[in-house]
């Protein structure tokens, strides 16, 4: 069974998320704060961690930005409702996914599958290219260490949804990817009518490896249909 770890200092969500996981046939424990969470990582194995951005002491934010960099397990946050600027930071330090409070407990499980799901995909995929590169437009992606470099030796550091997004792309190049289907391939749920995920990541993304980031060229617009990556890509030992 997954093992769930929710992080939130509201007593009631705590008990309530939960007891809703437990009944769906899945394991699950509770931290009030960073730092019994940090305890719970030391004693026990978890797949998964649902995380309050709103906490006493170190918030949400930073305790993704630090389990994340650490590459520990997934993370999907809890933000306030109408918060869209803890949403995008939440996801551009590394956060899985998101819902806003208050949420219903059948779709935070869905969500809970969807990322199980994309990560044992992932894995699978890692395991595979393990050891390996990917070349393209002259950069280098290493897959263990998720750096980007150039000819000249420039790096820089991917987060997760930098990574997976790069992946995606690299896997289809020259391939129109639309929103829907990015939003699919590396959160593993659909778009809402206002859902700027997908276009936020991919502004983040062409800061790290587009030349000229306001002139993009290698991950290109196409009008009313998503994005693509123009490039041959190779895979190297």
């Amino acid at each position: 069974m997954p093992h769930i770890l929710v992080v939130d200092d509201h007593r009631q969500i705590r008990v309530s998320v939960t007891r809703f996981l437990e009944r769906s046939g899945m394991r699950a424990t509770a931290a009030k704060d960073a730092q019994e969470m940090d305890a719970k990582l030391a004693n026990g194995q978890y797949d998964l961690m649902v995380l309050d951005v709103m906490m006493p002491g170190e918030d949400g934010l930073s305790v993704c930005r630090r389990i994340s960099a650490e590459k520990r397990l997934p993370i999907i946050m809890l933000t306030a409702l109408g918060q869209e600027t803890d949403r995008i930071v939440g996801l551009e330090i590394g956060a899985d996914d998101y819902l806003p409070k208050p949420f219903n407990p059948r779709e935070l499980l869905a969500r809970i599958k969807a990322v199980l799901r994309r990560t044992s995909s992932e894995q699978s995929e890692a395991g595979e290219l393990s050891g390996r590169n990917l070349r393209f437009a002259g950069l280098t992606l290493d897959t263990d260490t998720h750096v980007v470099s150039d000819a000249d030796g420039n790096r820089v550091q991917l987060t997760s949804a930098d990574f997976r997004l790069l992946t995606v792309m690299l896997a289809r190049p020259r391939t129109v990817l639309s929103r829907e289907q990015l939003l699919d391939l590396t959160a593993g749920r659909s778009a809402g009518p206002l859902d700027r995920t997908i276009d936020n990541q991919i502004s983040r993304l062409r800061r790290k490896i587009e030349a000229d980031p306001l002139r993009p060229s290698l991950i290109s617009t196409v009008r009313n249909r998503g994005y693509s990556l123009n490039a041959d890509v190779e895979v190297i030992a």
